[in-house]
């Protein structure tokens, strides 16, 4: 993880807190039905909005209703927030339905490599999902944390047995509260011929955990390697129940969605004939070096014109 990286990791646990931190704001009371849009064909996750109002010197939803304002003035609907607790769910919904934004997944941290840890991270996971219920979300994302963040160091072989254990356990727990666990990856899990990645798959039940498919991170985890993208697709592209739309030019991610390293009509095609339709999320991120022409709102405007276009076929 580079330092442009570690900041915005910074600034998207800053912009948890924000969220966290409301004292005032839309009430929803127990029992109250959540009023938000009827589909949600395109989706964002929170982070590429964290890395926008960073490079503005912002913190993404330090105001929610100013934040939220400019997220459905870029034409969604739906919206995959990150959690660390309950209580940001509880806070946040109240906004959501404010600013009719369905949240038909949300993202949520855990440690599941250690034994003493994993427990903890399990109980966090489902109190979140019993208090996103108002919500009827359906998929939640995780990405089981690495041995440190920004570190080059690997799980051990006994490790990968306990997270996969682990991972198994919080799908099983999710699946009878009507939750689908999607299973993600950023870089370091690509390493040591993607191991661990392999591994999360191949141990635990295709019933329990599907895959949250991060295009990119596959991509760039893999030394820049289509050709490893698209074997993942291939090995697992019937677990796919979620796509993390990202792209770069030359290894660097772009301001926007628009043609690119990675052959996103390919994957669309591939996809579209296995019968997989899977939760399309965009997630077009800045990075050190990342073209800085336009604000987030127009950004994602674009983005939201070329996923259509490209990606079209997945959304039918």
């Amino acid at each position: 993880m580079d330092s442009l990286e570690q900041s915005s990791r910074r600034q998207f646990l800053t912009s948890l807190a924000a969220v966290a931190g409301v004292a005032v704001g839309p009430t929803l009371t127990v029992g109250q039905s959540y009023s938000a849009a009827p589909t949600f064909p395109v989706s964002c996750n929170s982070y590429s909005w964290v890395t926008f109002y960073g490079r503005q010197n912002k913190t993404w939803m330090a105001d929610p209703d100013a934040s939220l304002t400019e997220y459905a003035k870029a034409g969604f609907t739906a919206y995959e927030p990150a959690f660390t607790s309950a209580d940001e769910v509880k806070k946040l919904l109240p906004y959501l339905a404010k600013y009719k934004l369905s949240m038909p997944s949300l993202y949520v941290n855990s440690t599941l490599h250690k034994a003493d840890e994993a427990q903890q991270s399990i109980e966090s996971v489902l109190a979140i999902a019993e208090a996103a219920k108002p919500a009827g979300t359906r998929i939640f994302v995780t990405n089981p944390s690495p041995i440190k963040w920004g570190s080059t160091d690997d799980k051990s072989d006994a490790d990968l047995l306990e997270q996969a254990k682990n991972l198994d356990r919080l799908g099983a727990e999710l699946q009878k509260r009507g939750i689908t666990l999607a299973y993600h990856t950023h870089a370091p899990e690509h390493r040591q011929a993607a191991r661990e990645f392999h591994h999360m798959l191949l141990a635990t039940d295709h019933k329990n955990v599907s895959l949250c498919l991060d295009a990119h991170w596959v991509y760039r985890g893999s030394g820049n390697s289509q050709v490893a993208l698209f074997d993942v697709v291939k090995l697992y592209g019937k677990r796919i129940v979620e796509l993390h739309i990202r792209q770069s030019k030359e290894g660097i991610w772009q301001e926007t969605f628009s043609n690119g390293d990675i052959d996103y009509q390919r994957l669309a095609n591939y996809l579209t004939a296995q019968n997989v339709r899977p939760l399309l999320v965009l997630e077009q991120c800045l990075e050190a070096n990342s073209p800085n022409t336009m604000g987030p709102v127009e950004a994602h405007k674009q983005d939201l014109m070329y996923t259509r276009s490209v990606l079209g076929s997945l959304l039918k």
